[in-house]
């Protein structure tokens, strides 16, 4: 399997952008309440998972009707719905996961949700939480950013200093630098071609690349 995507239940600011990132083969999982993102894109899920206290009664009745898997977890549980969602994608072993609709709305729901990727078992995945406005992703050795000339890229250290941060096409070179996480030094640098590069020699780094 080649890409999973995952509908969590935050903000999907702009439908078509959001739309742009899906492909015809993806196969997607909504966590309880994404299943609403999923219905206004027309699309249908393979699975929908969690306590369902977010979905709507005629929406799930609608989707059981359809034939999408329904896993059903008791509210009181020790993970999120996207934590569920997240090991299912994981246990189908794609290629690529992309979280829709992840931040936005609750603060502490969107903290948690990029804290999810930085859970050690996940270190050798390709996932990344994306809005088709912003993407999140971390870097642990080395990583590259596709966007435009003038996108904004920040590197937000992650529970630590992180070392040996170098990098290319960004307008405020790092040349094996060390970033601190309670200095700003890294936010807001910004792409000068298509693609940019950042490298590290240790510690977690955390990538936002905000689309223009």
């Amino acid at each position: 399997m080649n890409r999973i995507i995952i509908f969590a239940n935050g903000d999907l600011p702009d439908l078509n952008k959001a739309r742009a990132i899906l492909g015809d083969d993806d196969y997607i999982i909504c966590a309880d309440g994404g299943t609403r993102h999923s219905s206004s894109l027309d699309l249908k899920p393979a699975l929908v998972i969690g306590d369902m206290d977010s979905t709507e009664s005629a929406l799930l009745k609608k989707l059981q009707a359809d034939g999408v898997l329904i896993e059903l977890y008791p509210r009181d549980k020790n993970e999120t719905d996207l934590e569920l969602a997240i090991q299912s994608a994981i246990e189908l072993d794609p290629e690529e996961i992309i979280i829709l609709a992840a931040l936005g709305g609750r603060l502490d729901q969107t903290l948690a949700n990029i804290a999810l990727l930085s859970n050690t078992q996940y270190a050798t995945r390709n996932i990344r939480l994306d809005d088709g406005l912003e993407e999140i992703f971390f870097c642990r050795d080395q990583v590259e950013v596709h966007g435009r000339s003038g996108d904004l890229v920040s590197l937000i250290p992650w529970g630590g200093a992180v070392t040996g941060v170098l990098t290319k096409n960004l307008k405020w070179f790092l040349d094996s630098e060390t970033l601190y996480p309670d200095k700003t030094r890294g936010i807001s640098n910004e792409m000068t071609s298509d693609v940019a590069s950042i490298k590290i020699s240790k510690g977690l780094l955390l990538i936002v690349h905000t689309r223009k």
